[in-house]
């Protein structure tokens, strides 16, 4: 990626200026990672049976646990050391709950972590074309995250995107025991995941509703999850529920700022719930989709 500043109307080529340590990269992540990742910081440097993480986080929104590995080489196998890590994870959830009491203010009970959404992130200057061929699967629990520095004092966090495939990684758990037991407890949910018991018809209504929230801005992300799918632009904006007869939608705002008119939402601001924020509606075959979506708009320009 090429980055330019304006003079004018000229564009100055901005140069990268390379990391001089793993450890470089290390202290800018731990230091934002809320700001970048969304995660909470627990450890750095987190040591059990002879394998050491860089940073071991905690995302709340998945209520998971996330490994965190900063590298500049790329002679290392994205595959065999990302699953070292989730099979780390998963035999010794004790020492992770005991790390995470002991490092944060609030109480994590065993009960409390969706170890089946645990996952990794490598975070590098760059990727070779064989790491990035291997997270071309459809349910990989690893992200690959580069990061480049330029001289301006501009660091930029990008996530590389695998084509879409519908190959499983349960392929390569045929030769590889830790990743068949790793694959049988962590889970990468799909947008098919929540549509496969719904109705056609909602099934037609969440198309339509997706394209249009695509239509809101370039920045529009999907990130499906276990109980619903993210609608992200810098971070949530709406998160969906797919029912079998309607579509469930939480809204990103706090009580009291959603123009509103015709009342179609519910304040959940005292109610448990599983979406980011205090307004929540349902979406039926039929409904005025136009109102509903300057409902969306008003979230997605707040949360953008």
């Amino acid at each position: 990626m090429v980055l330019f500043s304006i003079k004018g109307n000229k564009l100055q080529k901005i140069h990268r200026i390379d990391f001089r340590l793993e450890k470089d990269i290390q202290k800018i992540t731990e230091q934002n990672i809320g700001a970048i990742f969304g995660l909470d910081f627990v450890k750095s440097e987190f040591q059990l049976n002879d394998l050491r993480m860089d940073t071991l986080a905690f995302d709340r929104e998945t209520r998971s646990f996330v490994v965190l590995e900063y590298k500049k080489s790329s002679n290392f196998s994205v595959i065999d050391q990302g699953y070292a890590y989730l099979a780390l994870l998963l035999n010794n959830k004790a020492d992770f709950i005991l790390e995470y009491n002991e490092s944060k203010d609030d109480f994590l009970g065993k009960k409390d972590v969706d170890w089946s959404q645990s996952r990794v992130i490598f975070v590098s200057p760059q990727f070779t074309k064989y790491q990035r061929q291997a997270i071309e699967f459809k349910d990989l629990p690893i992200e690959l995250w580069e990061v480049t520095k330029f001289k301006n004092e501009t660091v930029l966090f990008n996530q590389l995107q695998a084509p879409k495939s519908s190959e499983s990684i349960s392929k390569v758990s045929q030769k590889s025991d830790i990743v068949k037991k790793v694959s049988d407890e962590v889970k990468v949910y799909t947008e098919e995941d929540h549509l496969k018991t719904t109705s056609d018809d909602v099934r037609e209504l969440y198309d339509e509703l997706k394209e249009r929230i695509y239509n809101l801005g370039d920045s529009v992300e999907i990130k499906p999850y276990k109980i619903y799918i993210a609608f992200k632009s810098n971070t949530n904006f709406a998160d969906i529920e797919i029912q079998k007869n309607q579509i469930k939608i939480w809204l990103n705002l706090r009580i009291g700022t959603l123009d509103d008119p015709k009342d179609m939402t519910r304040d959940v601001s005292n109610v448990g719930h599983h979406g980011n924020g205090d307004y929540e509606f349902s979406l039926k075959p039929g409904d005025d989709l136009d109102y509903l979506m300057t409902l969306i708009r008003q979230s997605y320009e707040i949360n953008s």
